[in-house]
């Protein structure tokens, strides 16, 4: 029996592991591009995403809210100064962007705010209404032994 040589899942660079991710969406008819970050956190009023997207202009990024998923997608304009082939290393990624993210909660898209600060894109959601928690009050009945104090 052949020795066979061990490898793990994890490639040991990144730069392997972008290798083959883009061969792989490349497989599948994926344009060239990127998946940016993102960050989903919520409070009692609100569910807020934040993605970094430095470089790209505001106002060529489009954000859509449909059944309480978010899409954030758009386009990086690549800088060509210099020929592909001379590139000593080539991280910088360009081209269109998608993102889309199931919310954690029912929402109110149509009031949705966007606000883009030092690359960072802000996206602040107002929970709907039936998704707030509610305290609801127990009503003591008339004839109920304890609502006249009687056990």
């Amino acid at each position: 029996m052949p020795i066979m040589k061990y490898r793990p899942w994890w490639p040991d660079d990144f730069e392997d592991f972008d290798k083959n991710f883009g061969e792989l969406s490349q497989a599948f008819g994926q344009a060239k591009g990127f998946v940016p970050a993102i960050d989903v956190y919520q409070d009692k009023d609100s569910v807020t995403v934040e993605t970094p997207l430095p470089g790209i202009d505001p106002e060529k990024v489009d954000i859509s809210i449909e059944n309480d998923v978010l899409t954030i997608k758009g386009e990086s304009e690549q800088k060509k100064e210099v020929d592909e082939k001379e590139y000593y290393r080539k991280e910088v990624r360009a081209g269109s962007f998608f993102r889309s993210v199931a919310l954690p909660t029912h929402v109110i898209g149509d009031k949705a705010e966007a606000s883009y600060d030092n690359g960072i894109l802000k996206i602040v959601i107002p929970k709907a209404p039936e998704s707030k928690p509610k305290t609801i009050k127990v009503k003591m009945l008339k004839d109920n032994p304890l609502a006249n104090g009687k056990k």
